[in-house]
């Protein structure tokens, strides 16, 4: 959980922690302290999982303080239940699109009318016309439609907004590349063939053509199993994933297996590759499934990991991860394995039911045979 350890003496400051934000942290202690820059030491440790939320200094703040007021070393460690009943939030977005097919079933028109809160604004950088960190992964489609729009619209919903593994991506990705599978079906193209008839030669192709080949993309499945597929590209990674699911009659939804394909240019360590795809993979499958927060009188229902889960090792799909050779600009991995899991996904619950899954995180009721 968020700890932070701070020494506040009358002529200096040092403060350790695993933090994303060096420099938010040093500007806290200034405030707090009021001492200049030089006489502040911020000590970098092993962050033991960041994943956006140690970019915030709310638990920095409380050692900093807490120090100063009792005049010794303090170190602050929070229970599990202040973790996670005062977290920040991933922004919600409320998505609507329009798209157009012509004669032939080629798709010519999209837009994409999105509204959020803005993570920039929330952290002091202003009230931007447009955040990027809500359009990423689709303001710069990379599609070839000829008439594509994309607005957004800033909304304060009045909660507390920050960071997410894949920030912008795990929302943009889901929303775009879900509907793109619904137009791949209304305009009668394999959801597969119509991307790669609308991308031009480069990575996105390249990942997204190795992930439908490893997956038997097009062959037979055994009965009761349906795949989906879905392409992101973030961090300067190109990623694509095949998700393979079954539905019971009562909703439960199980995957199977996910196949992922990434294009992260030059590659180092192929172990750290593969290891931070199934990361991300077993992040991105959580949230879709098990991510949902509740309120009771203004307070947060979950408290620990009994009644806000993660994905359990009997519910982790195989992973299959497969890195394109590539000499293009280097990536980050960390994170781009995250965006295409859901609406892969979901994709797969398409094909298994005939419905279509608009919201997160995906609800059993939704799915069950009457």
């Amino acid at each position: 959980p968020m700890n932070f350890t701070a020494d506040v003496r009358a002529d200096g400051c040092d403060i350790w922690g695993g933090t994303q934000s060096q420099t938010w942290a040093l500007g806290a202690a200034m405030r707090i302290t009021g001492l200049p820059a030089e006489k502040i030491n911020v000590h970098t440790t092993l962050l033991g999982g960041g994943f956006g939320r140690r970019a915030e200094v709310d638990f920095v703040v409380e050692a900093i303080q807490a120090s100063k007021a009792v005049g010794a070393p303090v170190k602050v460690v929070w229970t599990r239940e202040d973790d996670i009943q005062h977290d920040f939030y991933r922004p919600g977005s409320y998505n609507k699109f329009t798209g157009g097919l012509d004669a032939s079933g080629k798709l010519v028109a999209w837009l994409h009318r999105t509204s959020s809160a803005s993570i920039f604004a929330a952290h002091g950088f202003g009230n931007p016309p447009v955040d990027d960190a809500a359009v990423e992964g689709a303001k710069d489609l990379p599609y070839l439609i000829p008439n594509l729009r994309v607005e957004w619209g800033h909304v304060e919903p009045g909660i507390p907004v920050g960071f997410w593994r894949s920030v912008g991506h795990s929302h943009t990705a889901f929303t775009t590349e879900c509907f793109l599978d619904e137009m791949a079906h209304a305009a009668g193209h394999d959801p597969y063939a119509l991307r790669m008839a609308m991308l031009p030669e480069g990575r996105h192709r390249r990942v997204l053509e190795l992930a439908a080949t490893k997956a038997g993309w097009g062959k037979p499945l055994i009965e009761g199993h349906f795949r989906g597929i879905a392409q992101q590209e973030s961090f300067n990674s190109f990623v694509a994933q095949v998700a393979e699911v079954s539905v019971a009659d009562d909703g439960t939804v199980r995957v199977h297996k996910i196949v992922c394909a990434i294009d992260c240019g030059p590659t180092v360590n192929p172990d750290t590759i593969e290891a931070q795809m199934q990361s991300c993979i077993a992040y991105g499958l959580t949230a879709a499934f098990k991510g949902e927060i509740t309120f009771d009188r203004g307070r947060v229902v979950q408290r620990n990991f009994h009644d806000y889960q993660i994905l359990r090792m009997n519910e982790m799909p195989a992973v299959e991860v497969y890195i394109v050779p590539s000499t293009d600009a280097q990536g980050g991995v960390g994170e781009p394995g995250t965006p295409p899991v859901a609406p892969a996904v979901c994709n797969a619950i398409f094909a298994a039911t005939g419905k279509r899954i608009r919201q997160l995180p995906i609800r059993t009721a939704d799915l069950r045979r009457a």
